[in-house]
């Protein structure tokens, strides 16, 4: 079974990258760089039809979205059980997280990077403008929900080494964007978010992440 993994540098497909390297899997790897306007580039249409990262080309067949790589990967890879529990409350928390990473946590901190990007790139004669929407959306809207999730993400590591309890699993690599994306520029409070910090800093330690970022790149937001 022939592996290639298409990336596009510093986004979510370092998550993929990660997950084939916790399997000790033999894999190929493209790297795609941003356009000027910060999108992946047309040539990933030419793989698959949406045109976004992480693309896996298994033979001749393309699979997109992380969640269903991962799932996919686990299933014909993991024969053991290894980063996904079978049942219990791991396989609870597992499943949660796993699906709280994209529904519940990203599409706020994408708002806000949406947001944060607006200004950045709005021409100095409407800036203020800009600045004045970006914090009104961000109070309204997005604050609050980001608090919440943070609260959350911080109670449960409280008392679990990891997300699905005292061992790594892909829970964690689903939801490692979501640590780094909501402490982007190190704004978490360093006390009040320390078990989601020292969370990162475990699987930052870990040999296959360190393996995918010298391979893929680091993720920044």
């Amino acid at each position: 079974m022939m592996l290639h993994l298409h990336h596009l540098e510093n986004s979510r497909s370092l998550r993929i990258a990660w997950l084939l390297e916790e399997l000790n899997l033999d894999y190929k790897l493209t790297v795609y760089q941003r356009t000027k306007a910060n999108l992946a580039p047309k040539s990933l249409e030419k793989i698959h039809p949406m045109g976004k990262a992480p693309i896996l080309e298994v033979d001749d067949k393309a699979l997109a979205e992380s969640g269903f790589i991962i799932d996919y990967l686990l299933k014909h890879h993991d024969t053991k059980g290894t980063l996904k529990p079978n049942d219990g409350k791991a396989w609870e928390d597992y499943t949660y997280w796993f699906h709280f990473a994209e529904s519940s946590a990203m599409p706020n901190l994408v708002m806000r990077l949406i947001f944060s990007k607006v200004v950045e790139r709005s021409p100095l004669v409407i800036r203020p403008v800009a600045k004045k929407i970006q914090a009104s959306v961000e109070e309204s809207m997005i604050s609050g929900n980001i608090n919440k999730m943070l609260d959350l993400m911080d109670q449960h590591l409280s008392a679990n080494k990891w997300f699905a309890g005292n061992e790594f699993t892909a829970a964690d690599i689903q939801m490692y964007l979501v640590g780094v994306g909501a402490n982007a520029r190190n704004s978490l409070d360093k006390t009040k978010y320390a078990n989601i910090l020292n969370w990162l800093k475990r699987c930052e330690s870990r040999d296959a992440f360190l393996k995918a970022v010298d391979k893929a790149g680091k993720l920044d937001f």
